[in-house]
């Protein structure tokens, strides 16, 4: 005979599940989308987590942040899709990269380039640019951005999730926004957006 205890566990697994994790779907799909650049692949991808959380919903501790839990299990669902097709990339080579996005770029040192404001122009950009800026960085620092600045998670909740010192998420979002700067100004250039410097 059935423990009814063991009825009523499940049952609050799945309520606790439906209330808590279900409507943060469209947030997996949304970074799923931009991980996979394929719509049917970005399903699978969340779908494969929300199937794993629901398995272990029961080890998710109440009062925590259940959008970091689940990206944490969206990162290791797609880090294991991918395993043999990818090898991994070294978190400290990231960490000791000499890109320093303090350090003014050849086109900036020109003084001529005009970028007063980041976040109007960013908004010109097609989806599909920015999505291909994106997948032009590293995994550790592409992942930083998705969560940091496409999920608006705090640097401690992303910190979290991808098991790393909150320093270190703000360090490589600096890096990131930085690089997906310089991959997005030449299309910037090319629109008339921001003025070419001398010589080019």
């Amino acid at each position: 005979m059935d423990d009814p205890r063991t009825d009523d566990t499940r049952a609050d697994a799945l309520a606790r599940f439906r209330a808590e994790a279900w409507p943060l779907l469209p947030s997996l799909l949304r970074v799923a989308v931009i991980l996979t650049h394929d719509h049917h692949q970005a399903e699978d991808l969340a779908q494969e987590t929300m199937m794993r959380a629901y398995r272990h919903i029961q080890s998710f501790t109440p009062g925590t942040n259940m959008k970091a839990w689940l990206m944490t299990i969206l990162r290791r669902v797609h880090i294991d899709t991918h395993r043999k097709e990818s090898r991994a990339v070294e978190a400290g080579s990231l960490d000791g990269m000499s890109y320093d996005p303090a350090a003014p770029s050849d086109a900036n040192a020109q003084g001529d380039l005009q970028w007063s404001d980041p976040d109007e122009l960013l908004n010109r950009f097609d989806d599909d640019e920015i999505v291909n800026a994106l997948h032009a960085l590293p995994d550790p620092m592409r992942w930083v951005l998705l969560l940091v600045d496409v999920e608006q998670m705090s640097i401690n909740d992303a910190a979290e999730s991808l098991d790393i010192p909150p320093g270190t998420i703000k360090s490589r979002a600096s890096r990131s926004r930085a690089q997906l700067r310089e991959f997005l100004l030449p299309v910037a250039r090319q629109k008339g957006w921001v003025a070419n410097y001398a010589g080019e």
